[in-house]
């Protein structure tokens, strides 16, 4: 995809920051070439109303331990309460020169063994979430059109799948083909102009000083009915760097909206006193999704919030479980 050199032109552009004029050059290309492929993750377009819940993971090449992890944890590839998981990690390019390479590698070799990567080559930035979920939703209605619901998540945060398996089964009237789109909802809020903050958007990029609703995009849960309709809008709506505003962005256009989930913490889990362990399973047990988490803690979390012997009787986790119940949905 080549340069829009045209974007030189814009009011101002001499003087922002380097990240902000690359994406400027290239915020029009959308199609990238494939490195790794999945197209039977699914059972085939027209058996991927198999999958209950695929696990779609925005993963870089170089968190190889992430993944190790997740795939040994929350999303391990299986069946829950008679529901078929499947599990999808997302990824771009990095490094220069040798270090793409040997990471290139690193993915090729993790494919051989777990068949669970989709690449395509470009830029594997912050600021290219965006397209990495645009890539990925073509990727979908090319190949697992019919998944009946997703979380989209990054590889540090503890999704508690097993929960999230029950919450979705009792949505008694949406077996996926109807709108859902759920998880810490974000609303009054506009762009960052701080021009030192990770999430700064010029006017140059986004002229609104205001955003539609979204839910951070730490993780989120959504019906395939939904992924499918964001897809279709998107075409239509210029590349926003903030993936999880674009997202809100995206089902506005179709008059639709998030909504809050109150087991979704993708701003952390609050513990009520300093003198309690923040890292205590039952503190996590009843949650959806949390974020963020190290490997090891990741590793340790999961297996200890599935222990059947797990007691939590002190009033301290009895009032931050009452919080975060996974049947809370408002």
């Amino acid at each position: 995809c080549r340069q829009n050199l045209t974007a030189a032109n814009i009011t101002g552009f001499s003087n922002l920051p380097e990240n902000i004029k690359d994406f400027l050059f290239y915020r029009h290309c959308r199609h990238f070439p494939m490195l790794l492929d999945l197209p039977d993750k699914c059972g085939g377009a027209e058996k991927s109303g198999d999958v209950f819940l695929l696990l779609v993971i925005k993963s870089s090449p170089a968190n190889y331990e992430r993944r190790e992890v997740l795939r040994k944890t929350w999303g391990k590839e299986r069946s829950y309460n008679g529901m078929p998981i499947r599990r999808i990690f997302i990824s771009g390019v990095s490094g220069d020169s040798y270090e793409k390479e040997r990471l290139n590698n690193l993915l090729k070799l993790e494919q051989e063994e777990h068949r669970d990567i989709l690449q395509w080559d470009f830029s594997d930035t912050f600021y290219n979430l965006t397209l990495k979920q645009i890539l990925f939703l073509e990727w979908m209605e090319r190949n697992c059109p019919n998944a009946r619901f997703l979380l989209n998540g990054d590889d540090d945060v503890f999704a508690h799948t097993n929960n999230m398996v029950v919450y979705l089964q009792s949505l008694k009237e949406n077996k996926g083909s109807k709108h859902l789109f759920t998880g810490h909802l974000i609303q009054n809020v506009g762009p960052i102009r701080a021009t030192g903050s990770k999430y700064f958007v010029p006017v140059q990029v986004q002229e609104s000083n205001s955003y539609p609703p979204y839910c951070g995009g730490g993780g989120f849960l959504l019906s395939g009915y939904t992924a499918m309709l964001i897809y279709r809008m998107s075409k239509s709506i210029p590349i926003l760097p903030i993936d999880d505003v674009y997202m809100g962005m995206c089902l506005a256009k179709a008059g639709l909206g998030p909504s809050s989930h109150m087991g979704v913490k993708t701003a952390g889990l609050h513990i009520p006193s300093n003198k309690i362990d923040k890292f205590s399973p039952c503190f996590y047990k009843d949650v959806l999704l949390v974020h963020r988490f190290l490997p090891a803690q990741m590793y340790l979390m999961w297996h200890s919030t599935q222990n059947p012997k797990l007691k939590c009787d002190d009033e301290h986790y009895q009032l931050q479980t009452k919080k975060t119940m996974t049947s809370a949905f408002c």
